[in-house]
C-alpha cells in the first residue's frame, strides 16, 4: 500500500497538468451523456462540442477534446512527458446515464489508472450500497470448550495484550542468526503467503497462511510508488495452523476455506495479513472476503460467519483492490472486528462462543486498515478505531460512538495504543501523517482547529511525523514512531517533547513490521530479514543487527524467553540456546 505515481496516493503527491488534443465529433455519434460525471474521487464531463475535462484532488488535471469510432475513444495528449505523448485508446460501454471504459493501449499511468476498467455515473446520482447480507454457520453437535491454559506467557493477538508490543522479562539474547542458527531454538516451514503475525496461548503457537494453487505465487516487498493488485486468483487454501511452542512440531492445521479469491490484493500484500486472536480456549481467525472461523485451541470447528465480499482498496479508485489487513480481537467475550470497505463501512461485535451479532455500527469511512484496540479508561473501556475520516471512539459493550477526531491521512494502517492513560493513534500518508494523543473520557468532535496542536481532549499532537505500516510503541514513558523509510522518532509521551530523530541504518526494503519491547531493548524489523536491536531510552543506541534469512513483514510474539518470528516461509523461535 503505496502511492500512485503523480496520483499522490499514499506517499507522495505529485502536481501534473496535461492536456488532451484530438478532433472534436458529435456527441450524438459517441452517444456518451453531456453532463458530469462521477467514478470514486474523480470528476469529468464529455460534451456535446467534443470538449473533454476530468478532476481529482492530486492527480494531473486534464483537459482537451475526444475522438471517438464506434465503441473505441481516442486521446492524444499536447505537452505532455514522453510516455504519454502518444495515442491511447479505450472502448467505452454506454448504459443509460454510465460510461464505462476498458483500455485498449495507453502508456501513459496517470490516465490509465483513473480510466482502466472504470464506470462513471451522474455526479447527481448518489451511489447504490448493496445490502449486506451476514451469514452465521454453526458447527453441528454439541461442544464442550477446553479449559484456557494459564495466561502467564500469553500473547493472544496482534501485538500482545492491547496492542501494546511488550513484554519484559524475556532476556533475549542480542545476536542470532537464521541461516547458522545460532540462538535459533528451532524452525518450523509455513506453506503459503501470508503477513499475519503469531500468536501464543500457553505451550501452543497459532499462525494462518493462504496458500496458492500457483507455484510461483508471490509478494513484491519494498519502497516503491505501485498500488497495482495481484493477478493471482486461483485456486487458494486458507488455513489455521496450530504449533508447539516448545518443539516447534506442528499440533495440527484447518483448512478455514478453499477456493478462487473473492477479492484481490495488493501486490504487497497476502490473503492472509490478518493475525488471528486467542482468549486460551478458542481461537479466531478472519481472512476478509473469505470468513471469520472460529476453532477451539484443540482444532474443532465451532463457528463461522460470512461476511460477503469485502472491498478495500485505494479510496480514490474504486478499481484498485488491496484487500482486508485489520485484525480481530476479543473483549468481554466478544469478538470485535473493524471492517471499512470501499461502499459500506462498519464495526462488528460477535459472540466469541457462538458467533451471533452482538451489535453492529455503521460508519461513513474509507477503507482502513488498523486493528481496533479497547482501552480500559478511567471512564470505561473505549473502543479505538484508526480511519480516515474520522478517529473514533465507541462504547465497547453497545458500539455507540462516544468521540469523533478529524484530520488523519486517507490511508490509515497503524494500531491504536493505549499507555499511561493516554491514547496513541498515527497514520502515515502524506500530506497529513499525524499523531495524535487523546486523553481518554473526551466526548463529541475532538478535531481540532487549523493550527492547534492540543485542547482539552487532546494532549499533543503533530503532523507530517506519523507513521505508515508500523504501529507505534509506548515503551518507559517514550513513544516510538517508526516510519516505513526507516526514520525513527522518540517523543516524551506526556508532553510530545522531540527526544531524537534517528535514521536506521539497513533500511533496504523498509519496514513494515511494528517494533516490540522487553527488557529495555527494541526489535526493529525491516523487510529484507534484518532485526535491528534498539536500546529503549533517551539517547538512540544500535546494539546488534540480526539477519533471519528471509523476508520479514509481520510483527513477532514474544513468549517466556522466546521471541517467534514469522519470515515469509518459516516461523523462528529466537530465545538463549543453553
Amino acid at each position: 500500500m503505496r502511492h500512485h505515481v503523480c496520483a499522490g496516493i499514499l506517499v507522495g503527491m505529485l502536481a501534473c497538468s496535461f492536456s488532451l488534443t484530438s478532433n472534436p465529433l458529435d456527441a450524438q455519434q459517441a452517444s456518451i451523456p453531456d453532463a458530469p460525471l462521477a467514478f470514486g474521487a474523480f470528476s469529468a464531463q464529455f460534451r456535446g462540442d467534443g470538449t473533454f475535462s476530468l478532476a481529482g484532488e492530486g492527480w494531473p488535471a486534464m483537459q482537451g477534446t475526444w475522438t471517438i469510432n464506434g465503441s473505441e475513444m481516442e486521446l492524444r495528449l499536447s505537452g505532455a512527458p514522453p510516455e504519454c505523448a502518444g495515442a491511447a485508446r479505450y472502448t467505452i460501454a454506454v448504459n443509460g446515464q454510465h460510461v464505462t471504459f476498458a483500455i485498449v493501449s495507453d502508456a501513459c499511468v496517470e490516465r490509465r489508472m483513473i480510466l482502466d476498467r472504470s464506470e462513471w455515473r451522474p455526479a447527481s446520482e448518489a451511489i447504490a450500497v448493496p445490502e449486506r447480507r451476514i451469514v452465521r454457520t454453526v458447527s453441528p453437535g454439541a461442544h464442550e470448550l477446553p479449559r484456557a491454559a494459564a495466561v502467564t506467557g500469553s500473547w493472544p493477538s496482534f501485538r500482545g495484550r492491547d496492542a501494546s508490543g511488550v513484554s519484559d522479562g524475556q532476556r533475549l539474547p542480542d545476536m542470532w542468526d537464521g541461516a547458522t542458527g545460532k540462538n535459533v531454538l528451532w524452525r518450523t516451514s509455513i506453506p503459503g503467503l501470508a503477513h499475519s503475525s503469531p500468536i501464543v496461548w500457553g505451550d501452543t503457537v497459532f499462525v494462518t497462511s493462504a496458500i496458492s494453487s500457483r507455484k510461483d505465487a508471490t509478494f513484491k516487498p519494498g519502497l516503491y510508488g505501485d498500488g497495482d493488485a495481484s493477478e493471482d486468483r486461483s485456486i487458494h487454501k486458507w488455513v489455521l495452523y496450530a504449533i508447539d511452542k516448545r518443539t516447534g512440531r506442528m499440533r495440527w492445521e484447518r483448512v478455514a476455506r478453499e477456493g478462487a479469491p473473492r477479492n484481490k490484493r495488493h501486490i504487497k500484500s497476502t490473503y492472509a495479513s490478518a493475525t488471528p486472536v486467542t482468549d486460551g480456549r478458542i481461537v479466531v481467525a478472519w481472512f476478509g472476503s473469505e470468513g471469520i472461523l472460529a476453532f477451539d485451541v484443540n482444532g474443532a470447528p465451532l463457528w463461522q460467519v460470512d461476511l460477503g465480499r469485502v472491498d478495500m482498496g485505494a479510496y480514490d479508485i474504486p478499481t484498485y483492490e488491496w484487500g482486508p489487513a485489520s485484525s480481530p480481537i476479543i473483549w468481554n467475550g466478544l469478538v470485535i472486528l473493524q471492517c471499512d470497505t470501499q461502499t459500506d463501512s462498519f464495526v462488528l461485535a460477535l459472540k466469541l462462543e457462538t458467533g451471533e451479532i452482538v451489535w453492529k455500527t455503521s460508519r461513513n469511512e474509507l477503507s482502513s486498515w488498523g486493528t481496533p484496540t479497547v482501552a480500559a479508561t478511567m471512564s470505561g473501556p473505549e473502543l479505538v478505531t484508526n480511519a480516515s475520516n474520522f478517529i473514533r471512539g465507541y462504547d465497547a459493550r453497545t458500539g455507540r460512538e462516544l468521540w469523533r477526531l478529524g484530520g488523519s491521512s486517507k490511508i490509515t494502517a497503524p494500531t491504536p495504543i493505549f499507555a499511561e492513560d493516554l491514547i496513541v493513534v498515527a497514520s502515515g500518508r502524506g500530506p497529513e501523517r499525524p499523531i495524535f494523543v487523546v486523553k481518554p473520557g473526551s466526548r463529541g468532535d475532538l478535531t481540532l482547529a487549523r493550527n492547534q496542536t492540543s485542547s482539552d481532549a487532546i494532549a499533543w499532537s503533530r503532523t507530517g511525523r506519523g507513521s505508515y505500516m508500523p504501529t507505534p510503541l509506548a515503551y518507559r514513558g517514550v513513544l516510538y514512531v517508526l516510519a516505513n523509510n526507516g526514520v525513527f522518532d522518540a517523543y516524551d509521551l506526556k508532553s510530545g517533547t522531540e527526544i531524537y530523530r534517528q535514521r536506521l541504518p539497513l533500511v533496504g526494503s523498509g519496514f513494515s513490521a511494528s517494533p516490540v519491547a522487553a527488557d529495555g531493548k527494541i526489535y526493529l524489523s525491516n523487510e529484507d530479514g534484518d532485526m535491528l536491536v534498539v536500546r529503549a531510552g533517551p539517547t538512540f543506541e544500535h546494539v546488534a543487527t540480526n539477519a533471519i534469512g528471509e523476508l520479514l513483514m509481520a510483527t513477532p510474539a514474544l513468549s517466556e524467553g522466546v521471541m517467534y518470528v514469522r519470515g515469509a516461509s518459516s516461523l523462528f523461535a529466537i530465545g538463549v540456546k543453553r
